[in-house]
């Protein structure tokens, strides 16, 4: 059985629509049970290759599996897709959507077209959502989810877990804080139980046009805490850190590969004669950035590595005097403020037999300090 019991999936996209039809299940059931039973964190799906799986961050093809003709990835497309999507799939040339697999997991994922053939990359979203101590986060998370107001951003590349991460912090708060918690995604991936908290998760397509209108009615809906699921363009952006200063606690997330690199980005996005203003802003909101990377654990799997910057009256200043490169310099001595860098991360890694040198070395912008901060743990 596919998604429910009557074998129907209930996908969740960019859509006003909501649509109901009969999955596949020849080719796709069989292709989850894969991912399922082998630990799979991605399914990828296209015309002239093996389905194609991602384990431990390598792909590999389904075992047994033949490479795809354009008929068998189009009717596997056009399942998933839904009858009443089509049109706008095939205008678009892509699209995003999300749905539950037999009580078991959810899939964020994205059909796109490549070579003139469909083509979908679907991302597990397990059902149960994992606890911050299961993840390993930093233990400043404890102080991040009872702030009142502020800025939290998540960072790193697509798939190091940065959704992961805030979906367990937010989770936290829903258990233990009576607030209303409100989250703006594209589309929606770990479904929150309101517990203590009022919970509630609108997805851009659906449930509101985009990002910036959703973010704007916010500020009429009563919110405590909001989640941004990504911060992508200067509007977003904007009316986030006009949350974050007018009393919300904001989540956000953002592709970038380190603390100090965020702040940039945060602040370039914006023309030059806004950025003075942007930089104030930004030091009297920041919460903390916790930048992490996945990295392969000896043995099987995988383990989180994190780099933390909280906002700090030191951190504060440097943003709002535009010092961002001393950034990183304050926070190799600001350990008693919850900060890391993440080569630190990464040679405790090391060090406790969890990943091998190699390994943290590569995933490093700064490879030779991960064998400085060994040589520091072994003095």
């Amino acid at each position: 059985m596919i998604a429910n019991p009557s074998n129907h999936y209930h996908p969740s996209r960019n859509s006003q629509r909501s649509h109901v039809y009969t999955a596949d299940v020849s080719h796709i059931e069989v292709y989850l049970n894969e991912l399922m039973e082998r630990r799979a964190t991605d399914l990828h799906i296209a015309a002239g290759s093996h389905p194609m799986i991602r384990i431990d961050g390598s792909l590999q093809p389904i075992k047994g599996s033949e490479p795809l003709t354009p008929e068998q990835t189009t009717m596997i497309i056009d399942r998933l897709v839904g009858p009443h999507d089509l049109d706008r799939f095939n205008q678009d040339r892509q699209l995003d959507f999300s749905f539950p697999w037999a009580d078991r997991a959810r899939f964020r994922a994205n059909a796109y077209y490549q070579r003139n053939s469909p083509a979908v990359a679907l991302r597990l979203i397990p059902t149960e959502i994992p606890t911050p101590q299961q993840l390993g986060l930093p233990d400043v998370w404890e102080k991040i989810v009872k702030k009142p107001h502020g800025l939290v951003l998540a960072t790193g590349p697509t798939g190091s877990g940065k959704s992961t991460s805030q979906a367990a912090m937010v989770a936290e708060i829903a258990a233990t804080r009576a607030c209303h918690i409100l989250t703006i995604e594209d589309p929606i991936e770990y479904m929150q139980d309101s517990k203590m908290a009022l919970v509630n998760q609108r997805e851009v397509g659906t449930d509101v046009p985009d990002f910036a209108q959703g973010l704007r009615a916010a500020l009429r809906e009563d919110p405590d805490v909001v989640l941004v699921g990504e911060l992508r363009d200067l509007e977003t952006i904007a009316l986030t850190l006009t949350l974050a200063e007018t009393g919300h606690l904001v989540f956000g997330t953002l592709h970038t590969n380190d603390a100090a690199q965020t702040v940039d980005r945060l602040i370039d996005v914006f023309p030059s004669d806004q950025q003075a203003q942007v930089r104030t802003q930004l030091s009297m909101s920041l919460v903390a950035v916790i930048a992490q990377r996945l990295i392969p654990r000896i043995g099987g799997g995988r383990v989180a590595a994190f780099e933390v910057m909280t906002g700090s009256p030191a951190i504060s200043n440097l943003i709002r005097e535009g010092q961002v490169r001393q950034i990183r310099n304050v926070m190799t001595t600001s350990g008693r403020d919850g900060m890391q860098l993440l080569e630190s991360s990464l040679s405790g890694l090391v060090s406790n037999g969890t990943i091998t040198l190699d390994d943290a070395q590569a995933i490093s912008m700064y490879p030779d300090e991960v064998v400085y901060h060994q040589q520091v743990v072994r003095a």
